[in-house]
């Protein structure tokens, strides 16, 4: 059975919630904050909020928590170490070195696999871990992973690994697939303790070599991309992800493991892990990204590889900048989806005359994902601003609250500025009619790019 691609799937309007809630908050406005030992009391709660109110100068955090609250009751985390990784070489080699350390299981999910470069390294390590009784448990994405050998992953099921495809192509092998229903969560879970996730594939094109990038994509140019490492009580929402995931998809019946240990704090860092799919009555990655520019009061700082906003999304920006919020976009000047390209600067004009500031990424394919807003709320993950990832996609993405790791966001963001070219709104008004074209073309298929 082959669902249809035309599905009319809306997303929804933040001020009515906002009116309304759902029933899911606790509805006196305390924020709850959960550590390795459970919830906290809501004296303690308090406290740490607090502290994160006053180490950022801004009352965002009071006013959006207050009102992400009311919307659902999932805790915020505390007790978490955090680290931000920059790029594929980083990320792999901090990945590698906590697959080689498992003890009991490593569970990975990710849109694309591709068996050469990185990927047959990574194949042979878990083929070790396996062998040395370590439970290894992977999902990758039927349509990301396409141009990858079947037999590659036949190979690491004959080695003990549980391999599962999420919705196959293939519709006689008994599941339901749907072409615009992709799992492009990035996610990597190991003993239950340390988890990750954010823009990066495990894929060739973030290796050094610019013709294995070339060869792939058809553009030379090195990948831009982020990762975010998180140890402590908060990987337990990254295994409940990817559990979840392993059961929706029926896939084969996993070993007994101890997929959730008791996890001693590891710092003093405040994490909330949100997954969404399609099948969810309210995405809450989109309601807690749009609720955090909507409570802004000093900055807006988004890098983002697709970027496709809806109608809401472009209000809340300009709205922003218009109450004096330094709004700034990284966004690529290149890209591996020529379409999704056209149809973000197909947006250009309308932010420029609201005052927000956008900046063309040189040099590299940018493909991170990533926003810092008034120094102290931070995402990173896979979720795209499109239609696609709030839509269509089952995504994750990890918000972290404070002001320390939100520094190191704010570097990054200030590096990848650097890289980047102003785009100047008398400029922009003088390009040419058939790259204004492009973009009205590229704009009418917003919905499924």
């Amino acid at each position: 059975m082959i669902s249809s691609i035309s599905g009319c799937a809306t997303l929804p309007d933040i001020h009515q919630l906002n009116h309304a809630g759902n029933g899911n908050g606790n509805g006196n406005g305390a924020f709850a904050v959960a550590g390795s030992a459970g919830l906290l009391s809501p004296q303690k709660s308090a406290e740490i909020l607090r502290r994160l109110q006053q180490e950022g100068k801004t009352d965002l955090l009071e006013r959006h928590l207050a009102f992400m609250q009311e919307i659902h009751s999932k805790p915020l985390m505390v007790g978490n170490a955090t680290r931000l990784l920059v790029d594929g070489a980083s990320t792999y080699h901090a990945m590698f070195q906590e697959i080689r350390s498992a003890q009991d299981h490593i569970n990975l999910e990710t849109y694309i696999y591709d068996e050469e470069g990185i990927g047959e390294r990574l194949g042979k390590l878990l083929v070790e871990k396996q062998a040395q009784g370590v439970q290894v448990n992977l999902m990758y994405d039927s349509i990301g992973s396409l141009s990858t050998r079947k037999e590659f992953f036949e190979e690491l099921r004959e080695q003990g690994i549980n391999v599962c495809e999420f919705n196959p192509v293939n519709p006689l092998r008994g599941k339901i697939f749907s072409l615009n229903n992709r799992d492009h969560r990035k996610i990597l879970v190991v003993d239950g303790k340390v988890g990750y996730t954010g823009g990066i594939n495990i894929s060739s094109v973030y290796s050094r070599s610019s013709t294995v990038r070339a060869k792939r994509t058809g553009t030379p140019h090195p990948w831009r991309d982020t990762q975010i490492e998180v140890r402590g009580p908060a990987a337990k929402e990254f295994q409940e992800l990817f559990l979840d995931s392993w059961q929706r998809q029926q896939c084969p019946e996993l070993a007994r493991k101890n997929y959730y240990p008791a996890v001693a704090p590891q710092g003093i860092t405040v994490v909330r892990t949100l997954g969404s799919s399609p099948r969810d009555e309210v995405n809450l990655i989109y309601i807690e990204l749009l609720s955090a520019i909507l409570h802004a009061s000093k900055s807006i700082h988004m890098t983002m590889a697709y970027f496709v906003p809806d109608p809401q999304t472009v209000d809340a920006l300009k709205n922003a900048a218009q109450r004096g919020v330094t709004v700034s976009l990284v966004l690529p000047s290149v890209s591996d989806v020529w379409s999704t390209l056209y149809a973000a600067r197909s947006y250009y004009t309308e932010l420029l005359q609201a005052g927000v500031m956008i900046y063309e990424r040189k040099g590299a394919l940018l493909h991170a994902k990533t926003v810092v807003i008034d120094g102290v709320w931070s995402t990173v993950g896979s979720s795209n601003i499109d239609f696609r990832s709030f839509l269509h996609n089952d995504e994750v993405n990890t918000i972290v609250l404070g002001k320390t790791f939100g520094d190191e966001m704010e570097r990054a963001f200030a590096a990848d500025l650097s890289a980047s070219e102003k785009v100047d709104p008398a400029r922009w008004e003088e390009r040419s009619m058939v790259n204004r074209i492009r973009e009205n073309l590229a704009r009418m298929w917003a919905y499924f790019l």
